[in-house]
């Protein structure tokens, strides 16, 4: 039997991923697949290639990500991701889906056609970030001569691929929780909380088809930009699983099944 785990977008708060994913480890699970939504692809893309969930916190937070970012000047967006290219080879000097350890799904948005485009072979790098480039924020990726923004647009919770991939039970982790009792008081905050109402709107009937669903609603108290609290959502994840007694007599039920 195979175990699927999908992984959202949700910016900084995607580091939740990291925990969730070295709790499932401790115990054990084997992850047969994954697919994810900005964040959650990178997040994916780099434990994937082999890197354990602490390797990856501990290399975001040496990390300098203004040093990558360019001003855009007329352009379709406030920054230029071109330079980030740098850092992506860096850490996954192959640029390869084919020589990922675990099979990946990377999700974007064609913002030309209006299209959902799965990537799972060949070039690694562009399709991630392509995944991540936030509307707006970043300019967007131009890849295989479509063009690309954010794949949490049209699907933050990417569990398609690993359905026809027929995995058998889907783990799913949202980092976009239902929206905390926060005060309205700047444009960043009606900015964000719009998005993150019209992205959950999409999650939710896709959060019903997992077998097992990771949302703790701590998260939601972090802006997706904060990156300088990636230790504490990093927990935020870990504790998600451990302190979660159900959950975890389910993956342990699941464990002891035979296996095909």
């Amino acid at each position: 039997m195979k175990i699927g785990l999908v992984l959202s977008g949700g910016g900084a708060r995607g580091i939740m991923h990291l925990g969730v994913i070295k709790a499932l480890q401790e115990r054990k699970v084997d992850i047969a697949a994954i697919s994810g939504t900005s964040a959650g692809a990178i997040v994916g893309a780099l434990v994937a290639h082999g890197y354990s969930p602490d390797e990856v916190l501990s290399k975001l937070l040496t990390i300098n990500f203004l040093k990558y970012l360019r001003p855009s000047f007329n352009g379709p967006g406030l920054l230029r991701m071109d330079k980030a290219e740098e850092l992506y080879r860096e850490l996954l000097p192959h640029n390869s889906f084919e020589k990922l350890k675990i099979p990946l799904t990377v999700t974007a948005t064609d913002i030309e056609a209006g299209e959902i485009v799965y990537f799972q072979s060949g070039e690694l790098i562009r399709p991630l970030m392509a995944s991540s480039c936030l509307p707006g924020i970043f300019e967007p990726i131009r890849h295989n001569k479509r063009l690309f923004v954010d794949g949490a647009v049209l699907n933050n919770l990417p569990i398609e691929p690993l359905l026809k991939d027929e995995v058998e039970f889907l783990i799913g982790v949202n980092c976009n929780p239902p929206l905390p009792d926060k005060p309205i008081r700047s444009m960043r905050t009606v900015i964000e909380r719009s998005l993150l109402l019209a992205v959950r709107n999409k999650t939710q009937e896709r959060t019903l088809q997992c077998q097992l669903l990771f949302e703790p609603k701590e998260v939601g108290k972090y802006d997706i930009f904060d990156i300088r609290k990636a230790r504490e959502i990093f927990l935020v994840g870990y504790h998600s699983v451990t302190k979660s007694p159900d959950k975890l007599r389910m993956l342990e039920d699941y464990s002891n099944l035979p296996k095909q």
